[in-house]
């Protein structure tokens, strides 16, 4: 490997290899430990910065929801229909009858068959 390509590794890899090597390891360790730390600093900047960005939009949205708010009451207050009972008991008769049958399917292929013919051999008599 050539240097150019040594020169490219990341902070984490440049820290592991650092430590890994004893002839440029404190150098490593030393820009490893600096990189890592500018990316953790970088990292939490982004992301007050997304959280800043996100509180402004929530506070437009607080905004329209509470401007919108009686109309919601009223569309909320609206009486939503039901099923009727005649359906609901439909199904539940539907689900007792497949219940019935399927349970009746699991009865019949538990039992033995019956063999169709006796046996070849008579079974030899106990005194």
């Amino acid at each position: 490997m050539s240097s150019r390509t040594d020169a490219r590794l990341t902070p984490g890899q440049r820290f592991t290899r650092g430590l890994k090597y004893t002839a440029v390891g404190p150098v490593d360790v030393t820009r490893g430990t600096v990189g890592l730390s500018w990316q953790g600093a970088h990292s939490a900047a982004s992301g007050i910065r997304q959280r800043l960005e996100k509180s402004r939009l929530a506070k437009e949205l607080g905004q329209e929801v509470l401007a919108n708010l009686p109309q919601a009451i009223a569309d909320a207050r609206k009486p939503k229909r039901r099923p009727r009972p005649l359906v609901l008991a439909a199904a539940g008769v539907a689900m007792i009858a497949v219940g019935a049958v399927t349970f009746s399917i699991i009865r019949r292929s538990m039992q033995p068959e019956p063999s169709p013919r006796p046996p070849s051999v008579d079974p030899p008599q106990r005194p």
